[in-house]
């Protein structure tokens, strides 16, 4: 219990420290969006943030301790985003290896996601780490608050790292607060490259699908930067309440 309680402590800080980049970044929206991050190894019981906190904000003894199989979550004053409880709950639930999901909806991942065609091209090391790890929803449908929904959208995220949603924004999955953030981070400079290449209207050197496999496969031996990058980040944050 004791390992656990330490755990969850740290869990807690990291998911928290991840919401205060977020908007120092510039891709919060105002008191929107959600971040979670399983608890158990079901995935059934999960940390999400509270309804309507700004991400600015959020310390982590603010984070709401949440069971998939509780009914009723929704009934009380501290009762969760609709959206984020039949979202997250239901990914959590359906893909328990998914330890963090990261939404939001970046500037240029979204722009991504409101083409006809949002693939995500192997155009240069970037795009190319996200080789053969994207789905791709383009159901859009409005505000995403059903259980449904939240079923279809883990089939499309499972056995991936990316999800671009169509008309509405990105979601990443991964084992650690630190890994999903790395995608995040990543996710985001890919897809301002693609936007930007494509503005200039001269065709595209997409990487054949050799190289941007190669590529990609290249990437895995550089995959623990990404808690290095994410401890620096913390302490770049201009305060530590955060942690409390």
């Amino acid at each position: 219990m004791k390992d656990e309680a330490i755990n969850e402590t740290a869990l807690r800080q990291d998911l928290a420290a991840a919401f205060r980049l977020c908007h120092r970044f510039g891709w919060s929206e105002s008191v929107g969006n959600h971040f979670s991050a399983a608890v158990s190894a079901d995935g059934r019981r999960f940390l999400l943030n509270p309804r309507w906190q700004h991400f600015a904000t959020i310390r982590a003894s603010d984070l709401l301790l949440l069971d998939t199989e509780d009914e009723s979550v929704m009934e009380g004053p501290e009762a969760p985003d609709p959206s984020a409880w039949a979202i997250h709950g239901t990914m959590h639930r359906e893909l328990p290896e998914a330890r963090v999901i990261l939404h939001c909806h970046s500037p240029y991942a979204t722009a991504l996601a409101c083409l006809k065609d949002p693939r995500l091209l192997p155009l240069d090391n970037n795009t190319a780490r996200f080789w053969g790890r994207v789905g791709y929803d383009l159901a859009f449908g409005g505000i995403s608050d059903s259980a449904d929904e939240g079923r279809h959208l883990a089939e499309a995220m499972r056995g991936n790292s990316a999800l671009v949603m169509g008309n509405h924004g990105v979601s990443v999955a991964g084992a650690s607060v630190a890994e999903a953030f790395e995608d995040l981070y990543f996710f985001e400079k890919a897809a301002q490259t693609q936007i930007l290449a494509m503005s200039t209207g001269q065709p595209l050197a997409v990487l054949s699908d050799e190289v941007a496999e190669a590529t990609a496969a290249g990437w895995e031996a550089y995959r623990g930067m990404g808690a290095r990058h994410f401890d620096y980040l913390k302490e770049s944050l201009p305060d530590a309440s955060w942690r409390a």
